[in-house]
């Protein structure tokens, strides 16, 4: 598919999710054959502003062409200058965040609430559009709530705005990230859009993937939750795979990923503690999990983590039926 002049390589998509789209694993999703892979929100303030971490979101290199940057925001003349600021930080294209449900993003007219005012978000694309002269996308949700589901609305809203595309994560505001996301809101959105549609919910295998593409009659799929200590989702859907990865392989991906991110992060306690989650997803159905998550969870050293995850994925075998787990107290599906 096309975003504005940028042709993307094929329809898998990581999908924007704070604390876990950061650049190492954006880097990683593409190398193993991600289309595409958007940051995580970025405050629009923050880049107005100058501000440190803001600014070291947009770090990338030139593998994760064309580089996606997503914004979150309410205010269209703010929106338009962040905008241009994340154009000058190397922005090829944006997104306007209109998902996001969290209660802090939320409450400032960001995020979901857009759902429901859509003539205020078509504002902010041609605000963004305009004072950037990037392609503009959007991530949506089906809308604010069951009683007000407008995604199909929203595309032809956002396309009559200057959007080139519309990401839809088929969940309302309401069910945050609970309850199962219904695609056959995607699939009425794909009929009356003038632009292309992305799908987004519940894409836990290459196979979900796949299917949901032929379904909806979508444009591309972007994956979230599937993608947590699962990059190699990605290979499965590009052919370079048939099978999931060995233990063997998990360990390597994890030690890479972590020393990654702590020199992404440049400090060793912070990083170590902001990557537990991931711990989690790559220990996700292996024997013994259980145990390998509660000693994790108390290590704060680097040297300490690598040996724990030398030992347990040494010897650790698939488990027939591992509990479970979902992280999202610090995790913003965008």
């Amino acid at each position: 598919m096309q975003l504005g002049p940028h042709s993307l390589a094929n329809p898998w998509i990581l999908a924007p999710m704070a604390g876990v789209s950061e650049a190492p694993y954006r880097r990683i999703a593409r190398a193993l054959g991600a289309g595409a892979t958007p940051t995580e929100l970025v405050s629009a303030r923050g880049l107005i502003r100058g501000q440190a971490r803001s600014r070291h979101y947009l770090e990338h290199d030139a593998g994760e062409r064309p580089f996606w940057v997503q914004i979150f925001g309410g205010e269209p003349e703010i929106m338009g200058d962040a905008a241009a600021c994340a154009r000058d930080l190397g922005a090829e294209v944006l997104d306007l965040n209109m998902g996001c449900p969290v209660k802090k993003v939320v409450k400032t007219g960001a995020g979901a609430t857009l759902m429901r005012d859509l003539s205020r978000a078509a504002k902010i694309v041609e605000a963004m559009a305009t004072k950037s002269g990037l392609p503009v996308t959007a991530k949506i949700r089906s809308g604010w709530d069951a009683d007000s589901v407008n995604a199909a609305e929203a595309c032809r809203v956002l396309a009559a705005a200057g959007c080139v595309a519309v990401s839809i994560h088929a969940r309302t505001r309401a069910q945050g990230y609970s309850g199962r996301a219904d695609w056959g809101v995607i699939a009425d959105a794909v009929e009356v859009s003038p632009i292309p549609v992305i799908g987004n919910g519940d894409i836990k295998t290459a196979e979900d993937a796949r299917a949901r593409l032929a379904e909806s009659g979508c444009a591309a799929v972007m994956i979230g939750r599937g993608a947590m200590g699962n990059p190699w989702i990605f290979a499965q859907l590009a052919g370079r795979r048939a099978d999931g990865p060995t233990n063997q392989e998990r360990l390597e991906m994890l030690r890479r990923h972590l020393l990654a991110h702590v020199e992404f992060t440049g400090r060793e306690l912070v990083a170590i503690r902001r990557f537990r989650p991931h711990l989690i997803w790559y220990s996700r159905g292996l024997a013994g999990a259980a145990e390998f998550r509660r000693q994790a969870m108390r290590l704060d050293g680097l040297a300490q983590v690598l040996a724990l995850c030398d030992t347990f994925f040494g010897g650790a075998e698939d488990a027939a039926a591992d509990e479970e787990i979902e992280i999202e107290a610090d995790v913003a599906f965008g």
